[in-house]
């Protein structure tokens, strides 16, 4: 199998590195210098000198669309994985000549995200509190977060985009919304011109009432929902691993050890085997970018913005 990575930042290095240990016949492309026995500084040579059977687009976020136009131009067919957003705005992806085109939402393959999905299947889901906190300036050690992508809007950074693993997840597990109401901007607290914390109220197909904190500046770092169902409340640590089910019959606990690139081999796992279930479709993540733009337009207008 060949593989081509776009971009090679922290994000499109571990797909490079994780993709070669899969096996497969890497080459790069990037816009800065760098070792690698198949670097390309454009998509269209990369497809024209290495033939690519599968794609990876992981360079910045607001890259994204006209790297998809690049490589349709440069007559990739096979199918494409794009990093996390899908783009910095709603696009059109229609009509591109892919065989498949999906987004990197890849904690979709952690084990106890998945066990929770399916705890509440069969529950009727009442409320949900999903918070995920991490502080921006120690993500990339050795770097000035300043300079990073996620510190600048113009770069497609901020926590809407950067933290949409857990927008994509919800939809995924409840549905898409209907409803949706935000506060939240720069706190003043990080230098960054992008907003660094929002807090936000979101009527879902499934469940009513779900209110989700994102924020770049916990210390501590952490992921966590609190689901109460009509059956039971179950309590995820997905930074731990660990998940509470509490019922009338009492508290059970699950642990799941799960390496740190295992969700991303998974996902890659998933494209390469054909298996599309679990996958984040390019429909699935526009529905993300639509609701980061209602989120937007609810914090500027102060309103609730209905679908």
């Amino acid at each position: 199998m060949k593989a081509l990575v776009v971009g090679f930042g922290s994000i499109g290095a571990r797909h490079s590195r994780i993709l070669e240990e899969e096996g497969c016949d890497l080459a790069v492309v990037s816009r800065h210098r760098f070792e690698h026995r198949h670097a390309y500084a454009s998509i269209a040579d990369a497809v024209v000198g290495h033939h690519p059977d599968y794609v990876v687009i992981a360079n910045r976020t607001t890259e994204h669309r006209a790297s998809l136009a690049e490589l349709a131009v440069a007559g990739h067919t096979g199918p494409v994985l794009v990093e996390k957003p899908l783009c910095e705005a709603p696009c059109e992806v229609s009509g591109l000549p892919f065989e498949c085109l999906y987004v990197g939402y890849n904690l979709r393959f952690h084990p106890a995200l998945r066990r929770l999905r399916a705890l509440i299947a069969d529950d009727r889901v009442l409320t949900v509190q999903v918070y995920a906190g991490q502080y921006l300036p120690d993500w990339r050690p050795g770097r000035d977060y300043r300079t990073s992508s996620s510190a600048s809007r113009s770069a497609g950074g901020g926590v809407l985009r950067d933290l949409s693993h857990e927008l994509d997840y919800l939809t995924w597990m409840l549905g898409s919304w209907r409803a949706v109401a935000a506060s939240g901007g720069r706190s003043g607290a990080l230098e960054v011109d992008c907003e660094d914390s929002v807090v936000a109220l979101l009527e879902l197909e499934r469940c009513p009432r779900v209110v989700v904190q994102l924020n770049y500046l916990d210390r501590v770092g952490r992921r966590s929902i609190l689901v109460t169902g009509e059956r039971r409340t179950l309590e995820l640590d997905l930074v731990g691993g660990r998940l509470r089910r509490t019922s009338s019959h009492g508290d059970e606990i699950e642990d799941f050890a799960i390496e740190r690139d295992q969700t991303y081999r998974d996902q890659h796992r998933a494209v390469l085997d054909g298996r599309h279930g679990d996958l984040c479709s390019a429909e699935e993540g526009l529905t993300v970018l639509h609701l980061v733009a209602a989120l937007e337009e609810a914090m500027t207008n102060r309103r609730w913005v209905v679908r």
